[in-house]
């Protein structure tokens, strides 16, 4: 079952750009958008009705940001667009798909950088989120995240670690979320099977900081612990263009 993540910066523009060409030819299993910035009633129909595709899309109030879409092969036997987690107003940053099998949670994680609201904003979802997923995990549940996580968690995770110390998205508290995540028995898939330095999800275009490889790792997938074995690749797809970012995913094992 191959999965695909991919915050493609705005569906209507990068569909100018080849997308539903690409998604032809690639025929991931299920793949997951960020800041789609679009309704489903601004989408064409011939987006909205990929042939071999269920097709759910979720937006937020503010029009022209954020926004998440799921495609998927096999329909879940559930599809919420929101977390529905108390105490917290996610601005409809999600779709969470169940699977029988396993929970998959699609995530455009806030980002920090606009002001000191949004940065305390960013780190109280990331409280509530992994508290949420933690119970979810307690009760049994097997689970799937990811997503734009809008920070990269080690020194390896971006070209240029000294420089962003200070910057949201690789802030000491934005990292220490991670950490916790991880101790949680949330496995970074891509870290887990690959240790080499030099592989990143986004890069700045203003500076064309991709022709450079200058870049950072905001993108992932995470699994519980119990998945761990049921991954067989990870890998980040830097060749496909059209966004800022680019797709990552991960094989899972069909029986999972």
């Amino acid at each position: 079952m191959r999965l695909l993540s991919w915050n493609v910066n705005g569906l209507r523009a990068i569909l100018k750009k080849g997308f539903l060409d690409w998604l032809k030819r690639d025929q991931p299993d299920v793949l997951c958008l960020q800041e789609t910035k679009a309704t489903a009633d601004q989408l064409p129909i011939e987006l909205k009705s990929l042939p071999g595709y269920f097709s759910y899309f979720s937006s937020g109030d503010r029009k022209g940001r954020d926004g998440v879409a799921l495609f998927s092969k096999t329909e879940p036997l559930r599809v919420d667009y929101s977390l529905g987690i108390d105490g917290l107003d996610d601005e409809h940053r999600a779709i969470v798909a169940d699977y029988g099998k396993f929970l998959l949670f699609n995530v455009y994680f806030p980002n920090g950088k606009a002001s000191r609201e949004r940065l305390e904003y960013k780190l109280k979802f990331y409280d509530l989120f992994l508290d949420h997923i933690a119970r979810l995990k307690a009760e049994g549940r097997r689970i799937v995240v990811c997503g734009d996580v809008n920070t990269a968690h080690k020194e390896i995770d971006l070209a240029r670690p000294k420089s962003n110390e200070k910057i949201s998205g690789f802030l000491p508290e934005e990292r220490a979320w991670m950490d916790r995540l991880v101790q949680g028995g949330f496995v970074d898939t891509f870290r887990c099977l690959h240790a080499e330095a030099g592989n990143y999800s986004w890069w700045d275009l203003k500076s064309r900081a991709r022709e450079r490889n200058v870049g950072w790792r905001i993108d992932y997938f995470f699994v519980d612990e119990k998945l761990k074995n049921a991954v067989s690749s990870a890998f980040i797809l830097s060749e496909v263009t059209g966004s800022d970012h680019c797709p990552v995913g991960i094989d899972l094992a069909a029986e999972s």
